[in-house]
């Protein structure tokens, strides 16, 4: 029965279970009985001593709170307390505490929340909810800032799908509409969760309070301007986020560029350069030429100042290696050794002097440092001189095609399919002949395993089929294709019924040996891949032996056609072909043709059907070009590729497919097997395999974006403002980086195409190592070595 027993009256019980407790959890309990009184009665019963005294067996903790208030003279010493009383004082006493103190249930996070920004809602304030729980000021900050937490987010919490500690995560910044973008692209990712990894993609909108244009400018002109900064409620009080970056960068580069000037003046200097970013990368220094300087030699006076610093610089050392010397001498040597290093340093290695009459062309750049303090950088810049244009591929006089010492260059994406066909013509004539492809799959299997071997052999092993190059191209009407498809419905499947893997092996097994080697052939031609007869990632050598010893002829298995050939390359390509076969008389004769009418002319010439020399006939029907010949490599470059149309974009990814992914995967087309940085926003992007790659080498966050009737797209992406860094660890990894940049205005998109026109994008550059050796270090900062001059590789984007 509930009694109201004396709080003078009341001790704690030895049989009480709970022998441990937590003084913090403590002092919000006391704090919390101060404000609302006992909410929960204890539990006691007849104590022999003192006579007339309860002892608590369950509510050890409230007694000695309640006490403490006593102690305080918050409650008087007789102050009646609820208590359960107890008539056994034996097994049910000892259960009592225990089952109090065991079924029990936290509170979720997400009711926590909820409560206190119920509390809120009453009319309540923070500061008044923390006193009365006993709790600090920050953590019902926190539980508030949980609880405005994106719905998605907040549920999730709530359904004990995420941790607190994940939630804290997300809630580093109040930006819901990040929060739920996060959130979503976290739920794809291939890893689980983890807080760091969220915190970093939820911060990276964002910018530190440490960040050097923070300290350029500084807080209070950041919030004059209308700036917000934002403290994370889970970290250390110096903990802020600049959420504003466009009010921020438009701070910094206009102090910066008034400073620039003023340098400029104050150093004589032709021009000197504003710089956000500490390094000077290979994007700023276009169309400059570096000026190799020479540092000017230490002068007499200061050659005599440096032999006597280094003489006591000697007598310095001394001491530190004296046993016998006290440890203030050891100190006071070891400052001074620091500082005669240093005076010597400045003396010895003075940096590089620009001669008068060179100031009037040459500049700089002035630099933003780590710790916000602008400098000039130690390079110093001249314009490039002009270099004549080169003749463009294909020029030609008037009334005639151009003659050139090399033919004009292939679309990778048209290198790709040729590449593919071109082993389709391979893998017919080996599953032609069984017996080779027996002596092919035994020396492929036996070849591997007496070591490793470098050359390129052509073929996946094991009867597997290797990816293609191109998802989904199928070529039901080639002839190779069309053998390769009888050769499949020829083969002997009776054996495929069995139930189990042991009958189907034994029924193969008593198939005729004619019946076991054609699946043999047709096993082994399946593992070849695809090559081309051109330099690059396609090139195999042993695939040409292959078909030397098979006495291939490519171009009785392929032709070329208008859709599948002409129309998928330039008008110099195809005078190139006609060159080949009929001369400069052949090609003169087409030369004002229009480019479709042209590829419809090549595709009857190629076939035979034309009337013309018999000559002329027999080279036209013998031509390939040189991605399909089986045999040694002409001088053929592979120019740049061509965009994929929209509908080879959409087979990628799904049967539709987004116009930001349609974009994407053009560019991606065109920038061949080169990493494609896509610019969104204030990021730069990378999906597919490139993703997976980037996010390997670079240590970021794999995600996924969403694509419909497709599977989801991997991706990662990179800060834009921090970009050059992160190229030039893909660089030093060994990857070349393509940069897709916006080539118009939102704007200008809307004028052109209507409201919610997708900004056009195009490659702007192409970094490889050749234009970063020089001037990227090993960490990814300007190193300062050779002469800056940038050797990417140019982007002619020829139109057809």
């Amino acid at each position: 029965m509930i009694q109201t027993i004396p709080l003078n009256k009341l001790v704690a019980s030895k049989r009480n279970v709970r022998r441990q407790s937590d003084p913090l959890a403590d002092a919000q309990l006391k704090a919390d009985l101060q404000g609302r009184g006992l909410l929960q009665n204890l539990v006691v019963t007849v104590a022999a001593k003192p006579k007339g005294s309860f002892a608590v067996e369950a509510g050890g903790r409230r007694l000695a709170a309640l006490k403490a208030l006593a102690a305080d003279g918050a409650l008087p010493k007789d102050h009646g307390v609820p208590c359960l009383v107890l008539t056994d004082s034996g097994t049910d006493a000892a259960e009592a505490s225990l089952a109090e103190n065991f079924q029990r249930l936290a509170m979720n996070p997400a009711d926590e929340c909820l409560a206190f920004q119920a509390l809120i809602e009453l009319g309540s304030d923070v500061d008044g909810i923390a006193r009365r729980f006993g709790l600090t000021t920050r953590f019902v900050e926190g539980r508030l800032r949980l609880a405005n937490l994106a719905p998605v987010v907040f549920e999730a919490l709530g359904r004990g799908e995420i941790s607190l500690d994940i939630a804290k995560a997300y809630a580093v910044t109040a930006d819901r509409e990040r929060q739920a973008l996060v959130f979503e692209q976290m739920a794809r990712s291939y890893s689980s969760p983890h807080p760091d990894s969220i915190r970093r993609m939820m911060t990276q909108a964002t910018v530190s309070g440490a960040d050097p244009r923070a300290r350029f400018v500084g807080e209070d002109a950041y919030l004059a301007a209308g700036g917000r900064v934002e403290r994370d409620l889970f970290s250390d009080e110096a903990s802020a986020r600049w959420l504003d970056v466009a009010i921020l960068e438009r701070l910094a580069t206009e102090k910066l560029d008034a400073a620039a000037a003023t340098t400029a003046t104050e150093t004589g200097l032709a021009w000197v350069r504003p710089s956000l970013d500490e390094h000077v990368g290979w994007e700023r220094t276009e169309g400059l030429r570096r000026l190799v300087l020479d540092a000017p030699e230490p002068t007499d006076d200061e050659k005599v100042e440096i032999e006597r610093l280094e003489a006591e610089a000697t007598d310095c050392q001394g001491v530190l290696e004296d046993e016998e010397a006290s440890d203030e001498e050891r100190a006071a040597a070891d400052t001074r050794l620091d500082e005669i290093e240093s005076r010597i340093s400045a003396l010895a290695e003075k940096a590089p002097v620009l001669a008068p009459e060179q100031r009037e062309t040459a500049g700089t750049f002035l630099v933003l440092g780590r710790d916000g303090v602008p400098r000039l950088h130690s390079a110093f810049y001249a314009g490039k001189a002009e270099t004549p244009p080169e003749p463009a591929v294909g020029d030609a006089a008037a009334g005639e095609p151009a003659e050139t010492d090399k033919p004009a260059a292939l679309s990778q994406r048209l290198v790709e399919e040729l590449a593919m066909q071109r082993r389709d013509v391979l893998a017919a004539h080996v599953a032609a002949d069984p017996d080779f492809a027996l002596d092919l799959a035994i020396f492929l299997m036996a070849d591997q395993q007496t070591g490793y071997r470098s050359e390129r052999v052509g073929s996946s092993l094991r009867a597997a089929k290797p990816q293609d190059p191109v998802i989904g191209f199928k070529t039901p009407d080639a002839a190779a294709s069309i053998e390769r498809d009888r050769q499949l419905a020829a083969l002997d499947r009776s054996w495929a019924d069995g139930e189990s893997l042991a009958a189907r092996f034994d029924a193969f097994r008593q198939l005729p040996p004619d019946a076991r080697a054609a699946w043999l052939g047709v096993l082994v031609a399946g593992t070849l891949e695809a090559s081309a007869n051109l330099p690059g990632q396609h090139l195999c050598r042993f695939h040409d032996h292959l078909a030397g010893l098979l006495g291939i002829d490519a171009a009785a298995w392929w032709r070329p056609t208008a859709t599948g050939y002409f129309d998928r390359v330039t008008k110099p390509v195809m005078f190139d072909a006609l060159r080949d076969v009929g001369g400069p008389v052949l090609a003169a004769r087409y030369v004002s043709s229009k480019k479709a009418d042209l590829a419809a002319t090549c595709e009857k010439i190629f076939s035979g059907d034309f009337i013309g020399e018999v000559e002329v006939k027999a080279a036209a029907v013998a031509w390939v070009p040189d991605a399909m010949r089986f045999g040694p490599i002409s001088p053929v470059e592979i120019g740049e590729p061509q965009p994929a149309t929209e509908p080879e974009a959409a087979a990628r990814v799904g049967k539709t497919t987004s116009s930001t992914m349609s974009q994407y995967l053009a560019l991606k087309s065109e920038a061949g097997n080169a990493l494609l940085l896509y610019r969104m926003g204030d990021f730069f992007e990378l999906f597919f395999e490139d993703a997976r790659a980037a996010s390997q080498v670079l240590d970021i966050a794999l995600t996924t974006r969403s694509e419909p009737g497709g599977d989801p797209v991997p991706m990662c992406g990179v800060p834009a403002h921090a970009a050059t860094s992160y190229v030039a660890q893909l660089i030093k990894a060994g990857h070349r980086v393509a940069i897709a940049e916006p080539t118009e205005t939102q704007a200008e998109a809307e004028a052109a195409r209507g409201p919610g026109a997708l900004v056009g994008r195009g490659i702007v550059r192409v970094v490889t190592a050749a234009s970063t050796t020089d001037e990227v270090g090993d960490d990814g900062s300007e190193t300062g070595g050779g002469d800056g001059t940038d050797q990417a590789e140019a982007q002619d984007r020829e139109a057809a």
